[in-house]
């Protein structure tokens, strides 16, 4: 039986945004003897008192995330981590506020930045643990850019180009103000009549001015968009109109929009790069796929038809930059005719290179997953110091956990509950063992790794990828 040094724990939360990136981390651990358990994050939270200790890879260091860690080092898990806000990401108080708690961040080993941006960013943190070890890797969504990983897509790009033709994808991140659930918004109706809006679940972490502006001016571009999905179908007669909403948005409103229209697709299916690489361009505001137009050469443009500096400068800079940038319907009608005649390209020069630069470290050299990797063996060679929790801890980690179990499973069925079941599956659909298989395969294929990797179910809707079959309580 084949031996592994240790057990990543990849919990995976927004299914299309997450899961490819993990996946391919996966891959290049395997090929260093690491097994990996990957997978929906509620689910692997749900049985976390089951697993032997392991390392941890989670994907934020919220105040959400302090009873989970607590719990997780008890049981001997080290805890390793990102954040998939911090490319492109709020104003510094408003962004440590909301996404860094200083009780999360002493259970954590280790901290993965984007890049050198990320890295200051939480440099600059005043309640940065003492010691706090920041390390600039890159982020796995990084690697899926690349040239040399992007034949990963090559088969869907085909289906995408063969099932849409032309296509004009138009990206939309109202997750703020035009949520899944209402209350996930910056502010919700107040329950008395005539009442004022009150704070929604969007709004933690911010003060009351920052979220009602910021809520003022999301509802503006949003309604914006909502004009400007008939107006670019019908100013291209040519081409078709995919409407690709954040995983956390209502699609209704863009599905109501589609039924009056005859070329509009309302589509959120899969990870964003192969329909990148698919489009003949991009439109967004503020998004974080414009950034990733821009690293893989994909004519992107940022519709600012409503413009504030004060949160897009502060909020949505990266993203606005490396985008062409037009102020009204008709620049954008004329820009966007140029990139359909081949005319004009992806927004290039060097301070666009610059920028990008700073702020994504491992487009080039080694991956990320590697880079990543590395910092998990020096843990196991124990390069860096690792707590072993006493009997004691133990005990109490995996009564904690198995109570938290309890209580979250009863809390999801309550009428007013925030995490039902219906919006995990929204965020992480079921997925086969079958495509996961393909997915890794596809993955060893393009890192010319000949290696046979097993995958097997675990749990409900999270697998073990490995390289042996050693059981799990190895």
């Amino acid at each position: 039986m084949h031996s592994v040094k240790a057990t990543l724990l990849m919990p995976v939360e927004n299914q299309v945004r997450e899961l490819d990136s993990k996946l391919l981390l996966a891959c290049v651990a395997a090929r260093r003897d690491f097994s990996s358990l990957i997978g929906s994050r509620r689910e692997m939270h749900f049985h976390i008192s089951s697993f032997p200790p392991g390392i941890y890879l989670s994907k934020s260091m919220t105040a959400a995330s302090e009873i989970m860690f607590q719990i997780m080092r008890k049981l001997g898990h080290q805890i390793l981590a990102w954040d998939e806000e911090a490319l492109v990401h709020l104003p510094p108080e408003t962004y440590f506020s909301r996404r860094l708690s200083p009780v999360a961040m002493e259970f954590v080993s280790y901290m993965f930045a984007w890049g050198q941006d990320n890295a200051e960013l939480w440099r600059q943190y005043p309640q940065l643990p003492n010691g706090a070890q920041i390390h600039v890797t890159g982020n796995p969504r990084n690697d899926l850019l690349r040239p040399e990983i992007r034949p990963y897509y090559e088969e869907t790009v085909v289906e995408l180009r063969k099932k849409y033709g032309d296509f004009i994808l138009i990206n939309t991140n109202f997750n703020h103000v035009n949520a899944f659930y209402p209350g996930l918004n910056l502010s919700v109706p107040n329950d008395k009549p005539g009442g004022e809006y009150r704070p929604g679940r969007a709004a933690k972490g911010m003060s009351r001015e920052y979220a009602e502006g910021l809520r003022e001016h999301k509802q503006a571009i949003f309604e914006k968009f909502q004009q400007l999905i008939p107006a670019v179908e019908k100013a291209f007669p040519n081409c078709n109109i995919v409407v690709r909403p954040h995983p956390t948005e209502n699609q209704e409103v863009y599905r109501q929009i589609a039924t009056g229209c005859e070329r509009v697709e309302v589509i959120n299916e899969g990870n964003v790069v192969p329909w990148l690489m698919a489009t003949r361009a991009v439109i967004h505001n503020g998004c974080t796929t414009g950034v990733e137009a821009y690293v893989m050469g994909v004519p992107a443009i940022s519709y600012r038809a409503k413009v504030n500096e004060y949160y897009d400068y502060g909020f949505y800079r990266l993203p606005n930059l490396l985008s062409h940038q037009c102020f009204d319907f008709e620049e954008l009608r004329l820009v966007l005719g140029k990139i359909l005649a081949g005319e004009l390209g992806a927004a290039g020069g060097d301070e666009r290179k610059t920028l990008v630069n700073q702020h994504l470290e491992a487009l080039d050299g080694p991956l990320a997953c590697e880079r990543i990797v590395d910092v998990c063996e020096k843990i196991m060679d124990g390069q860096i110091e690792r707590s072993k929790p006493g009997l004691l801890d133990r005990v109490s980690g995996y009564c904690t956990a198995n109570m938290r179990t309890v209580k979250r499973k009863i809390k999801a069925h309550l009428p007013r509950a925030r995490n039902k079941p219906e919006f995990h599956r929204h965020r992480y659909p079921e997925i086969s063992l079958e495509e996961m298989r393909t997915r890794v395969s596809r993955f060893q294929q393009i890192l010319g790794d000949s290696k046979e990797l097993h995958i097997e179910l675990i749990y409900d809707q999270f697998f073990r990828i490995s390289d042996g079959l050693a059981p799990l309580d190895t």
